[in-house]
């Protein structure tokens, strides 16, 4: 199916607990799939957190109770793809909430074309990525860069991806990351040697996101404007 002027809206929620944003991915999904929204793609980071996926096995969380609480890491059971991950301040998540009726009915496709997201934003610092055969994400020889997990209802995505930019990449040492044991993960921040500006980051985000999915129109949540206050005008 082919829409002529496909238009997608744009949130950055800042820092936002994870809990928070999985109850507002929910409640836009749904809202999605009965037609009363247009597509959504959500940018945040969040405090420490680690992910289990529904196919995540326990044993690849391996730090303690006391650790957990010494890093102030709250841990989530979830209903993605994939295995653990860790979120935290520094690390770009993205949710996109996009009808692939209107792209392309392809769960496959709509994998690689999120890792082409990230791919092309590492591009525009020089940085060359790949992607491996046996593992989904976005890599540096064998290097993650970048975790995604998705899952897809009726053809109505949510979750994504995780993109480290300034991360600390200390706490992935409490897990397996994404279960695999001998690769390793970097960020944007490692490989260039600099800090770089999450908002800057976040714009190429958008940006790559729109060509790659050939989005006609962009239409971002004002700064004053809160998810409240869209629900309330939508629903008049």
């Amino acid at each position: 199916m082919v829409v002529d002027n496909k238009i997608l809206k744009y949130c950055d929620l800042g820092l936002i607990d994870y809990k928070e944003a999985w109850d507002l991915q929910r409640e836009i999904h749904s809202k999605r799939v009965s037609g009363e929204v247009e597509d959504f793609l959500f940018l945040l980071e969040h405090p420490n957190t680690y992910t289990l996926g529904k196919t995540a096995h326990k044993e690849n969380l391996i730090g303690s109770e006391e650790y957990l609480k010494k890093n102030q890491i709250t841990v989530y059971d979830i209903d993605r793809g994939g295995d653990i991950t860790y979120h935290g301040p520094g690390q770009i998540v993205g949710y996109p909430i996009i009808d692939l009726n209107n792209w392309n009915k392809d769960t496959h496709k709509y994998l690689r074309a999120l890792e082409e997201v990230i791919i092309k934003t590492c591009n525009d610092y020089g940085l060359i990525c790949e992607r491996n055969a046996k593992h989904t994400g976005v890599w540096l020889n064998d290097k993650k860069i970048a975790a995604i997990g998705i899952k897809v209802t009726r053809w109505v995505t949510m979750h994504g991806f995780a993109f480290n930019i300034n991360t600390d990449m200390n706490l992935f040492g409490g897990i397996v990351p994404c279960g695999i044991q001998d690769k390793r993960v970097t960020s944007l921040k490692q490989e260039l040697g600099n800090e770089i500006d999450i908002q800057e980051i976040k714009e190429k985000l958008v940006n790559n996101f729109l060509k790659v999915f050939s989005y006609d129109t962009i239409n971002t949540m004002k700064s004053d404007e809160t998810i409240q206050t869209y629900f309330s005008s939508i629903n008049g």
